[in-house]
């Protein structure tokens, strides 16, 4: 099975690469009837597959254009037919696969890493494991092995942010003994609550603004490439928004969308200030983005902690990475919504400025995952799995680390962004954090 889900994972390396679409800046503006001019990206073949393709299409047809915005949270959440909400999606039976379900390898450098910068900062008890987004539970799972190992009598409580009412479950039969979801009426900040076997006791919670206050160890494994963006252009020195609308000629029942340049300015296309030294003409926006790093920036600031956000991404020079991965090839993101998974490339750029002025942090990288990987000592690590490993196993073992580090997969991709508190910063420097030194 794990020889499958390697063969898999690097058919999905190359899904990181932009997608190709028509240059809309090589257009003329909008005119009255924008789905019959020339801005539109052609229409997307095909039809949706249920019934988020028919609320979108009459949501359009009653509002207008949507956002892309809007469009990728109601096809990622939508509590009834969202991509995320009432299903599986990771895995050789699911449509892609992630780091920590590849090598054990990677969660425990993870968990190693932050037990060598916790104690850095004075080993502080009690503590917060805190995942945005865990998936399956394999990263906190391997985590929690490593903290468990080395945690030296501290005492620390995990808290899971999930919408997912099926992955948090699955998340639970992970790594807890037992767990159970609580009754809507409890009016509690969280809605469900497990028992690891070793005594430590998880918590899941829907936002990061309910986990309680305090020291927390807050990882964020792509969970950003998966908040939703505003893909923005500039025309006549105006910043103007790509919409999503009903493509013409469609037939009553039928879901087929293309995208439309807004004829005006949008309230987010209005609002958005690009960065010194931006000289791109289209670009991807998250808002969302911008407001869970600015929570994290200040509860880090306020209560310490320290964070690490490990996605793919760039650090502010890409202008077209909206896309679909699809039983691990891409697909056309317009096309059957609520049956894909739709990402884009974390700005590295938009999260460390954030992270810098809301909470005054001070931020390490974003580096290459490969190189975090092997400065981690990940090659001794390999080697001890070899030496205990049976020899059928031993290619898969070395040809996982290898897909997790090397450049031409998943090696460059994927970055690593360390956050500490400002405060923090002179220590760093006489003590460098691992991993980014």
């Amino acid at each position: 099975m794990l020889r499958e889900a390697l063969r898999i994972g690097s058919r999905r390396c190359f899904s990181y690469k932009s997608v190709r679409r028509p240059n809309l800046g090589a257009t003329s503006a909008p005119k009255a009837e924008p789905e019959k001019t020339a801005d539109a990206v052609p229409a997307a073949t095909g039809t949706g597959n249920g019934g988020l393709a028919k609320q979108l299409r009459a949501k359009i047809l009653a509002t207008g254009p949507i956002t892309v915005a809007e469009y990728m949270r109601e096809v990622l959440t939508n509590p009834q037919a969202g991509y995320y909400m009432n299903r599986d999606v990771f895995g050789r039976e699911g449509d892609f696969i992630t780091s920590p379900e590849i090598s054990q390898i990677f969660g425990e450098l993870v968990g190693i890493w932050l037990v060598a910068e916790w104690r850095k900062m004075g080993s502080p008890s009690p503590f917060q494991l805190v995942e945005l987004g865990p998936g399956r539970g394999t990263l906190a799972r391997d985590v929690l092995k490593i903290l468990t190992k080395f945690k030296l009598g501290a005492e620390f409580s995990m808290h899971m942010v999930e919408v997912s009412p099926f992955l948090s479950k699955a998340q639970a039969q992970r790594f807890c003994y037992t767990h159970e979801t609580l009754p809507e009426e409890a009016q509690l900040p969280h809605y469900q609550v497990g028992t690891t076997a070793t005594g430590t006791k998880a918590y899941w919670h829907r936002r990061l603004e309910d986990v309680p206050q305090g020291f927390s160890l807050v990882l964020a494994h792509e969970f950003f490439d998966a908040l939703p963006v505003h893909k923005l252009q500039l025309a006549n020195g105006q910043w103007q928004e790509v919409l999503i609308d009903v493509a013409p000629k469609s037939e009553p029942e039928a879901a087929n969308f293309h995208y439309v340049l807004s004829k005006s300015q949008t309230p987010v296309s209005r609002v958005f200030h690009p960065m010194p030294g931006e000289t791109r003409q289209t670009l991807e926006y998250s808002l969302e983005t911008e407001r869970q790093v600015g929570l994290l920036a200040e509860r880090l600031e306020r209560d310490g902690g320290i964070g690490l956000i490990m996605d793919y991404g760039h650090f502010g020079e890409k202008t077209d990475t909206f896309r679909a991965f699809k039983q691990h090839a891409l697909h056309e993101p317009l096309l059957e919504p609520g049956t894909a998974d739709l990402t884009a490339d974390v700005d590295f750029k938009l999260v460390k400025s954030t992270a810098e002025t809301r909470g005054h942090l001070h931020c390490c990288g974003p580096i290459e995952q490969g190189l975090f990987l092997s400065r981690m000592q990940g090659e001794a690590r390999l080697e001890q799995l070899l030496a205990n490993a049976l020899p059928e196993n031993e290619a898969i073992i070395r040809s996982g680390y290898e897909m997790l580090t090397d450049p031409k997969q998943m090696g460059s991709r994927f970055k690593f962004l360390a956050m500490f508190p400002g405060v923090v910063a002179p220590h760093l420097e006489k003590f460098p954090v691992a991993g980014f030194s």
